[in-house]
């Protein structure tokens, strides 16, 4: 069914973001832009410090050069730094750290105390991410949380009920790296509403 140009796909669970969505369908932690991290060498401190992620996903260590980062694991970055090192230092002890990531991060805004940017750390539901937040205004409405995901490149959003959700009607939904959650009432629930104004699950749409 189509509607105001999106196409509703499906009652149920949004699908998490794929492998090529920004990194952010990667189960393992994958190193961004703008990531801030740690370099330790053990024994060896002038080479050891903090380093920024450039926007092209390069680092730069002493002596080690230039090295791309961006979709690597930390352990796979201080591996590729530790290979570049051999020809300085003997038998490099490397240690990549995260100390911002700055590049998994969610949106929460709408009616919620406290509305921004948050990291994304660990594993993380709606009922968490709004309670980063500070959890829901006293007067929000808990029927009307959209949540927005890019999904295989195209844009989605579902329609979710906190209220059913502690109630136990439905699971507590995942949240992953670059979703935006909307609190309380806004052009995109209004439009879900007017096509399911009961609903027992969420209801997916495709936004064209």
């Amino acid at each position: 069914m189509a509607t105001n140009g999106a196409v509703v796909t499906s009652l149920g669970d949004l699908p998490p973001p794929t492998s090529g969505d920004s990194y952010a369908g990667v189960p393992a932690y994958s190193i961004g832009p703008f990531d801030k991290l740690t370099v330790s060498v053990f024994g060896v401190p002038d080479i050891s410090g903090e380093v920024t992620v450039d926007p092209q996903g390069r680092v730069s260590v002493p002596l080690a050069g230039t090295i791309e980062a961006a979709g690597k694991s930390p352990a796979e970055l201080a591996d590729l730094i530790a290979a570049k090192l051999r020809n300085y230092v003997r038998d490099p002890n490397v240690t990549v750290g995260i100390k911002e990531a700055v590049s998994r991060t969610f949106t929460v805004d709408g009616q919620v105390k406290d509305p921004g940017v948050y990291q994304a750390n660990g594993n993380l539901s709606l009922m968490r991410a709004i309670a980063t937040a500070k959890g829901a205004t006293e007067d929000a409405d808990l029927s009307d949380v959209v949540v927005f995901r890019t999904v295989d490149g195209k844009q989605m959003a579902a329609l979710y009920n906190l209220s059913a959700i502690r109630r136990g009607t439905y699971a507590d939904p995942a949240i992953y790296p670059h979703d935006v959650i909307v609190v309380g009432d806004s052009p995109t629930s209004r439009m879900i509403r007017s096509l399911a104004p009961i609903l027992a699950t969420p209801l997916v749409l495709l936004l064209q």
